[in-house]
């Protein structure tokens, strides 16, 4: 009698540990899982940015945009306040960057065609490069003709506080941010829209 009352005992743990088991486990862990983010700001804009966690916003329309000296890749000097009175494309870009090589033609298409009313810069994260080189023959073999500048210190994507790339900044005649910034990779016709909005 007692061997049963063991067995049947024992039978009632097993099956309470078993219905424990089945019902008591929690949710899979998913928190390792890679998340998507629309990081353009454009529900309707392709593409994507490469933007770490908690990136800053950036500076805000009315800005002054700060100057800054930075060499080309042919060698010049560039300061940004020797362009005021211009309209200035600042476009923060890097060859390892996908959605920077998106734009890239379209920024070239679109500096062929209005280079005598915008001054395109592509500001290149040269400090995040593996080499000088890969940028030389990247633009080199894509025939881009728009000037290539190097931040090398990375001083100057610090200053924009742009963390995300491609990032792009629309500089008035007045040496102001004039528009917000585009976050992700333009379009030639979002950059015509952007020059006609600039005075």
């Amino acid at each position: 009698m007692i061997k049963q009352i063991s067995a049947a005992f024992f039978l009632l743990v097993l099956v309470g540990v078993i219905v424990y088991n089945e019902t008591g486990q929690e949710e899979p862990d998913t928190s390792n899982k890679l998340q998507e983010y629309d990081t353009t700001g454009d529900g309707e804009q392709e593409g994507t940015a490469i933007s770490p966690p908690n990136a800053p916003e950036g500076l805000k329309t009315g800005e002054q945009a700060p100057d800054f000296e930075l060499e080309t890749l042919e060698g010049d000097e560039v300061n940004l306040s020797e362009l005021k009175g211009e309209k200035v494309f600042l476009n923060f870009w890097a060859t390892w960057c996908p959605p920077c090589k998106e734009e890239m033609p379209e920024m070239e298409k679109f500096h062929q065609e209005f280079g005598d009313e915008v001054t395109v810069l592509a500001v290149n994260a040269t400090d995040s490069e593996s080499n000088l080189t890969d940028v030389e023959e990247y633009i080199e073999e894509e025939d881009y003709t728009f000037p290539v500048l190097l931040d090398k210190k990375g001083e100057v994507n610090n200053s924009y506080q742009a963390m995300s790339i491609p990032t792009t900044y629309f500089i008035g005649t007045d040496g102001k941010v004039q528009q917000d910034r585009k976050v992700g990779p333009m379009s030639y016709d979002f950059m015509v829209e952007m020059k006609d909005a600039l005075d």
